[in-house]
């Protein structure tokens, strides 16, 4: 039977996470992977979570196995509400909605305020899970360059101008301010107000996604953008998962009062609510006080695995290659000289020594950025970064010399 007719046509164009292919080239145990951007397992708190879970079941098991609201546990975004005030956002329980990992609240967003043929600006690079939902919307996807301090200002008003010239309302600026995946690069104070401006002047919203605002291990906090925000015009995602235990798919999103309504509704047609049990384990966590140390330890663990990787990169990397120097985060960007090739280097030099990163064309939706790479510092442990990245270093000589 052909079943392609029978899709649909945001199914049609459906396409595998790059990432997630590439991973299933890392799982044999010898592989050194700095590709998946995951936590670090032995920040898990297993042994709390056991104590924690009991007395969840003991206490309010009979609403917890139950269903739940789909805005989402009240007590645990009260909890939220608390832990986001402290960071200069304030806003009453009723802005806050609990996703099932902070993609879902991507998922919501982009069908609430997306029609195919919108357009969409996005970061170059910019992360594939954003891109995922935007391109199932049928997004027309504008992209916008990048430096060492978050999405170029003059490059926007560029864009804006041009499609304002065309007569075209971008729908949404998509931008991920703090430690950004996949460049680990941060957008300072001077970019974020100007981006305010821009998205004033130009009528048009701004999604800021903030999973590893929380992991800064260096430099100074920079304000979020919807604290900045005077208009209305931010909605602010973001997740549990690299703070807590990503396995719970617990996030939360903030948005203004019109777009928080239409996101339930549209919420109501996915899954109907988050799992309760889930954040009633999540609401006992925080109200025993427990993710602010649990935060501080990720911090510190990150921060020495950050810098081995910086300080083994520019012990054996060559000088032809450049990286950026994160303060926070998961993830560090690698770009190659050209006509150097990321998938090349991975499949035919990296994989044969047992390493292995993700290609940084992934994070690019119009193809650019062949001769760049991600890699993650959070995952391997101390000394797989080591000995990972004289693997790396050295498949890169051997590529070089190949094309240069």
């Amino acid at each position: 039977m052909d079943y392609e007719p029978l899709f649909s046509i945001p199914a049609r164009g459906a396409a595998r996470s790059v990432i997630r292919e590439i991973l299933k080239l890392t799982q044999r145990p010898e592989v050194i992977s700095f590709a998946g951007g995951l936590p670090a397992p032995d920040t898990f708190p297993v042994d709390l979570l056991d104590d924690i879970m009991s007395k969840v079941l003991r206490d309010r098991g009979r609403t917890a196995l139950q269903y739940g609201t789909t805005e989402g546990d009240v007590r645990l975004r009260s909890q939220i509400k608390l832990w986001v005030a402290s960071d200069g956002i304030q806003v009453p329980v009723e802005q806050i909605l609990v996703t099932s990992g902070s993609q879902q609240g991507l998922d919501l967003v982009s069908r609430v305020l997306i029609d195919p043929g919108d357009t969409v600006i996005v970061e170059l690079p910019s992360y594939l899970g954003g891109l995922q939902a935007f391109r199932s919307c049928q997004a027309n996807m504008v992209g916008v360059e990048q430096d060492e301090g978050g999405m170029r200002m003059d490059r926007l008003e560029e864009q804006l101008q041009s499609l304002r010239a065309d007569s075209v309302r971008p729908k949404l600026i998509y931008v991920v301010p703090d430690f950004q995946n996949p460049s680990g690069t941060t957008m300072d104070l001077g970019r974020r107000q100007r981006l305010l401006e821009l998205a004033a002047e130009h009528d048009t919203l701004i999604v800021e996604d903030t999973p590893y605002r929380q992991l800064r291990f260096a430099g100074e906090d920079q304000p979020t953008l919807f604290s900045l925000d005077s208009q209305d015009r931010v909605i602010n995602l973001s997740t549990f998962s690299k703070l807590f235990c990503p396995g719970f798919r617990l996030a939360w999103a903030i948005a203004p009062p019109p777009v928080f309504e239409k996101m339930v509704m549209v919420k109501q047609s996915a899954d109907l609510c988050t799992p309760a049990f889930n954040q009633a384990v999540m609401a006992e966590y925080m109200i025993q006080e427990r993710l602010a140390p649990q935060v501080h330890a990720i911090k510190q663990l990150y921060r020495r695995k950050c810098e081995t990787m910086l300080s083994s990169l520019a012990r054996h990397m060559p000088d032809s290659v450049t990286w950026t120097h994160p303060q926070g985060g998961l993830f560090l960007w690698m770009v190659l000289p050209e006509p150097a090739d990321s998938m090349v280097l991975l499949e035919r030099y990296a994989i044969p020594r047992d390493v292995a990163f993700v290609i940084g064309k992934a994070f690019h939706f119009d193809g650019s950025g062949s001769n760049t790479l991600r890699l993650t510092f959070s995952f391997p442990t101390v000394e797989q970064i080591e000995e990972g990245i004289p693997r790396l270093a050295d498949a890169l000589r051997e590529y070089l010399a190949t094309i240069t």
